[in-house]
């Protein structure tokens, strides 16, 4: 199985110095997700995941178009949740948040921002919800050493976001959580990892071969 997940193209989080949570793309947000969609079509693949929010939408619509591959809305792909207050604030107050939010402690970074969805819950979602899917396709863990039983030749490609995919990419390669996973495993708008099952003891390990491949993208096309 080849379980390939892409970062959603570049939103438009800040207009007029006011910042959105789950904006639509920006213009070349919606070229990056075109480029991308060439590059996906060359590809035979099964499945399509999708969060539901609107920027991983918007990535994912040329994606179906290209392949004729109906996407699957999953809830549980979204990002975290920021306070439902940020939707339509000033950009430099979260700005600035971020700005000290690396110096807290990790007992503190674990709680999240104040209002939204701690780490705690996020990854606590993540984790159960990519285990409830797998386990949909026969997929299902093998003791207590990062293997999995059940494993197909399927291969489906995720749109969700840096943080669902840090997340995913940490949990199947057997990493401890942590509440920086966005540090550990990076994504530029659009980029592309790839996890692919190996016949490990009897069972089935991942092994991570791509992280964030952009080369779908002209240099001038990337954004973080």
């Amino acid at each position: 199985m080849w379980l390939t997940l892409i970062r959603h193209a570049e939103p438009a989080y800040v207009v007029d110095g006011i910042s959105y949570t789950d904006p639509p793309l920006t213009e070349r947000g919606r070229r990056q997700a075109s480029l991308l969609a060439e590059r996906v079509s060359r590809w035979s693949i099964d499945e399509i995941w999708v969060s539901g929010m609107v920027r991983a939408q918007q990535t994912a619509e040329p994606i179906a178009e290209a392949t004729g591959i109906e996407p699957q809305v999953m809830e549980w792909l979204n990002e975290i949740r920021n306070p439902p207050e940020w939707d339509g604030s000033p950009a430099d107050e979260i700005e600035e948040f971020f700005a000290t939010s690396a110096n807290r402690s990790v007992e503190e970074m674990w709680e999240g921002v104040p209002g939204g969805e701690s780490f705690r819950d996020f990854h606590k979602r993540i984790h159960s919800g990519l285990e409830q899917t797998f386990a949909e396709r026969g997929i299902t863990r093998a003791g207590d050493h990062h293997l999995w039983q059940g494993v197909d030749d399927r291969r489906v490609v995720v749109v969700a976001h840096g943080g669902t995919n840090a997340l995913i990419i940490g949990m199947l390669l057997g990493v401890e959580p942590t509440p920086w996973e966005w540090d550990r495993f990076t994504h530029v708008h659009s980029g592309v990892s790839r996890l692919l099952s190996q016949p490990t003891a009897g069972y089935y390990s991942w092994s991570l071969r791509a992280l964030s491949d952009r080369s779908h993208l002209p240099p001038e096309m990337v954004t973080a």
